[in-house]
């Protein structure tokens, strides 16, 4: 068969936009010559290799759904690092093997490319929940039991109660749902690859708000992180409302 002749290009695209086509068919395409044929199987390609990561990324989630479990929660933080702001928690049940394309670690990720991937998470999520500690509560109880916190808070506020909990390396010892801690676990698992995304983005959303209110700070190009700028703010203008006091250097300044 000859596919250059037998068939036109829009056909050969509506075939490659059925995702289980047969391998054989782009086979058959292969040596087709027309110039827009071959950009559709390096696009066909791409989605198939695509299609394959996040495959792999729902190890976890398919061998729990093979245990009998339908809705099965990742959860993650953003914002323990900063010196300033609040931390983030979210917690995120997808239905398993959901086609999220480029969904990842949110730190892999450019801001623009989380904001896209962020509004399909929200669409096709089952349940998405998030919670906020900040950094006066933060500073009382140390930024390791308030990122747990935060954890336990969206875990709980979920709209659907998880079967099983699946979460970026922090033990969370006294959640009475099955879990597992997974370090590195929001690049090895797509519910907790969701939720680093909500958490990060919904913060950075915050500090861009924060940024208008204190911007002489620059909290929304580094997002309270200790950047250079950020530091020679912090030294100009000392500490503001927001910023973390037992967090050096903030700790050895004059607070307003």
């Amino acid at each position: 068969m000859d596919a250059k002749i037998k068939m036109s290009v829009r056909e050969i695209a509506d075939k490659f936009s059925v995702f289980d086509t047969d391998e054989s068919f782009a086979e058959l395409v292969r040596n087709d010559k027309r110039k827009a044929v071959q950009q559709l199987i390096v696009r066909h390609n791409r989605e198939m290799q695509e299609r394959k990561r996040l495959h792999e990324l729902y190890k976890y989630e398919y061998e729990l759904q093979a245990g009998g479990n339908e809705y099965i929660a990742g959860t993650d933080e953003a914002g323990r690092g900063p010196l300033a702001g609040p931390v983030v928690a979210a917690a995120v049940i997808l239905p398993v093997g959901c086609y999220i394309p480029r969904l990842n670690d949110s730190k892999k990720l450019s801001a623009a490319a989380r904001e896209k991937i962020y509004a399909q998470i929200l669409e096709k999520a089952i349940a998405v929940s998030r919670s906020v500690i900040d950094e006066k509560t933060i500073d009382r109880i140390n930024i390791y039991q308030a990122s747990m916190n935060a954890m336990y808070n969206a875990i709980y506020s979920l709209g659907v109660k998880p079967q099983q909990v699946l979460i970026d390396a922090m033990p969370l010892n006294a959640l009475d749902i099955p879990h597992l801690s997974i370090i590195k676990g929001d690049a090895k698992s797509a519910s907790i690859a969701a939720a680093s995304i909500v958490a990060k983005v919904e913060r950075d959303q915050l500090m861009d708000e924060y940024d208008r209110q204190y911007p002489e700070y620059g909290f929304s190009s580094h997002k309270g992180y200790g950047t250079p700028r950020h530091l020679e703010a912090l030294h100009k203008y000392g500490p503001c409302p927001l910023h973390r006091c037992s967090f050096e250097p903030v700790k050895s300044m004059k607070q307003f």
